[in-house]
């Protein structure tokens, strides 16, 4: 059955989703864009396309943006996170659509081993990869993204203490 706007909110943010990765010392997955000159790290996240669920693509955004679906989920939000995109790029991408995005945010644990790990794909988003540690996070993301994540780590970040005992 396809889903229809009103399902999810305002359809004026496109519907998505987030995957914070942590490896086995509690570490964050981040990847530099590849279309931006600066740089312009973030966690994966895509969109949801009209026929699947959260679940199916999160693990879709998984193999097209890092190569892997060595991951188990921890956490998955309740909430739909959302961020506005700076006026000037809202005009140009998605072809002018949405104003942000609206998302579902999972915390995965990395199964594999970081050569697993491939941000060269077919549909390449990313240029680089690393782990950071929780508190480098929100220094190195894009600004328009830095409410969100400091938003992600105080509601997400107890729930992976918690997992981690």
């Amino acid at each position: 059955m396809a889903r229809k706007f009103d399902d999810y909110g305002d359809p004026s943010y496109r519907l998505g989703v987030g995957m914070m990765i942590l490896n086995a010392e509690n570490k964050i997955l981040v990847a530099q864009r590849l279309d931006t000159k600066g740089p312009s790290w973030q966690m994966p996240q895509g969109g949801i396309s009209l026929y699947e669920d959260t679940d199916q693509a999160m693990l879709r955004e998984l193999e097209e943006e890092i190569g892997t679906r060595k991951v188990e989920i921890l956490i998955k939000s309740k909430t739909w996170y959302k961020y506005d995109l700076p006026s000037g790029l809202a005009e140009h991408l998605w072809g002018g659509r949405y104003k942000g995005q609206r998302q579902i945010w999972y915390v995965l644990r990395f199964k594999g081993e970081d050569k697993d790990i491939n941000v060269h794909t077919y549909h390449a988003e990313f240029r680089d990869w690393k782990w950071v540690n929780k508190d480098e996070l929100i220094s190195l993301v894009i600004p328009f993204k830095q409410k969100l994540y400091e938003q992600l780590i105080h509601d997400l970040w107890p729930y992976v203490l918690r997992a981690i005992k």
